[in-house]
């Protein structure tokens, strides 16, 4: 296998995974949502990222340290900007549903998380035949979210549609900060750089900017879920708390092993890596995530019309995945 197909394969493995994630959170039970949310968050943003780095990296201390503070300090702050989409993410998918809010929230990060590292790393990218169709991949995405945002408002129908646009606009907020992550990968190289340089692999050396960029990330999380702790008075509760605690920890599996997978896929896609990879990413993760929708009863009993507006949606999206696909480097 070629090494472009390698990380095709990894890239839609790792788009699998990120769009099933949230898919236990509909499992849980008895736990107030910032309680499941901050344990998914230890495992995700903590502990399964940095033991890859203590895996993957060998004298990880000293990588960071020869990357050089700024990097770091810069990947933290892109990973904390994302913190705060990952939050509005959570809120949102708990408001709109796991289909919708997918659709929504990763189309607009898939937008601005491939455009902007090319237009910063590779502007002339942007003129060349990829860079147009990458352009136009991120058109026709734009168009499957309009499709599905309106199947959602027929979906809710008009005696829900304050709380429908609450959390629509919960859920373009998180699109717009989310995206960071990807800047993170981006402009976090000098880290992974160095990485490869001490004897890891290059493209599992990833795992060093994406460990920085979680940490980061997870002090946001954190501190909005120990403030709905003291708000709500929510942190005691009489549910299973093994049976949910794994079900969150399989969420921060699914969630964080996914964009392991993806920072092995893209560094093999050519030039155009951070930006492709990044888009099929979300594309693959919008499709899972609306198939689970679809299996778990969040569209039943919907009215046709609203049911015909998500296929629509979703056919565009396939079309937007063709179109990215012709974009490769």
């Amino acid at each position: 296998m070629s090494l472009f197909w390698m990380g095709l394969l990894l890239v839609f493995a790792g788009g699998a995974m990120q769009g099933s994630w949230t898919l236990p959170q509909k499992f849980l039970r008895g736990w107030a949502w910032e309680k499941g949310w901050l344990v998914y968050s230890i495992a995700g943003m903590i502990l399964f990222p940095w033991l890859l780095v203590a895996l993957m990296i060998p004298e990880f201390p000293a990588v960071y340290a020869a990357a050089g503070g700024g990097v770091v300090a810069r990947t933290a702050l892109f990973g904390a900007g994302w913190g705060i989409g990952s939050v509005l993410f959570g809120l949102g998918i708990a408001r709109v549903g796991m289909a919708l809010g997918f659709a929504i929230i990763i189309s607009l990060t898939a937008a601005l998380g491939s455009v902007v590292p090319m237009a910063v790393q590779n502007p002339e990218q942007m003129l060349s035949r990829s860079g147009a169709l990458l352009l136009a991949g991120l058109a026709v995405v734009i168009v499957g979210v309009i499709f599905c945002a309106r199947a959602g408002a027929l979906k809710e129908g008009p005696a829900q549609t304050r709380d429908f646009l609450r959390g629509l606009a919960i859920c373009v907020a998180s699109g717009i900060a989310s995206p960071m992550m990807s800047f993170a990968f981006a402009f976090g190289q000098p880290i992974a750089d160095e990485a490869a340089r001490r004897g890891a692999d290059p493209a599992a050396a990833t795992i060093g900017m994406f460990a920085v960029a979680t940490a980061a990330g997870f002090l946001i999380n954190a501190g909005y879920c120990v403030y709905l702790f003291k708000r709500n008075r929510s942190w005691k509760s009489q549910a299973p708390a093994a049976t949910n605690t794994l079900l969150a920890v399989v969420m921060g599996f699914l969630w964080s092993f996914g964009f392991f997978l993806y920072g092995l896929g893209y560094t093999r896609l050519g030039k155009l890596g951070p930006s492709l990879g990044w888009v099929l990413l979300m594309t693959v993760m919008v499709l899972v995530a609306n198939v689970w929708g679809l299996a778990t009863g969040e569209w039943r009993g919907a009215p046709r019309r609203a049911r015909a507006y998500l296929g629509a949606g979703l056919a565009v999206m396939v079309l937007a995945l063709a179109i990215l696909w012709g974009a490769k480097a």
